[in-house]
């Protein structure tokens, strides 16, 4: 029987660093796709998360909420910036502290950086999320920073082709959310 209601989807903010306008993105996309009946959101800030700075041979209880966290979400959407040309370390890190939790889900992504949209680390976050057997979609958020897209304090202005990108990204991510959750619920996963 395929679970019905909204569709569980996790907002994950993946810089942790000081300064970040990372947290005022993602709250702002949280909060457009908030608006939705059909979607639940959850926001996963790694700023709040204790991750130890080496991968342990047993996992911390900040790890394991965090998979929790990403086993009870049905999609997500990935806050990311752009750092030479790549994501965040502190992204890479959490991504790998699950792996069962994130198959045949799928992932959306909004990314910003400093004269780009955050272009380049999408790419490369798809190849991870592949090697996960998520389904990435096609249409994204980007932000530039230095191109007037964001207020002092980092939160996007909301332009008609902004507004139309969260809506595309939006429907990809509950369209391939709720495929998906029938095919899980009808057959396991083939790792």
């Amino acid at each position: 029987m395929t679970p019905k209601g909204p569709l569980r989807m996790a907002v994950i903010i993946g810089s942790t660093r000081e300064g970040r306008v990372g947290e005022s993105i993602g709250r702002w996309f949280a909060a457009r796709a908030e608006l939705r009946d059909d979607l639940a959101v959850s926001v996963l800030d790694l700023a709040d998360y204790a991750f130890p700075c080496c991968f342990p041979a047993v996992a911390t209880p900040a790890m394991r909420a965090f998979s929790r966290a990403v086993a009870g979400a049905e999609a997500f959407a990935v806050v990311t910036p752009e750092y030479n040309r790549s994501f965040p370390a502190s992204l890479k890190q959490a991504i790998d502290f699950a792996y069962d939790e994130w198959q045949a889900k799928p992932v959306g992504f909004v990314s910003y950086g400093s004269g780009s949209d955050g272009f380049y680390a999408i790419e490369q976050l798809r190849t991870v999320f592949a090697g996960l057997h998520t389904v990435t979609v096609r249409d994204g958020v980007g932000i530039d920073l230095l191109g007037g897209g964001v207020d002092d304090g980092g939160t996007p202005y909301d332009t008609d082709e902004r507004s139309l990108a969260v809506t595309t990204m939006l429907d990809q991510l509950l369209w391939w959310g709720l495929a998906l959750r029938a095919a899980r619920s009808t057959r396991p996963f083939a790792s």
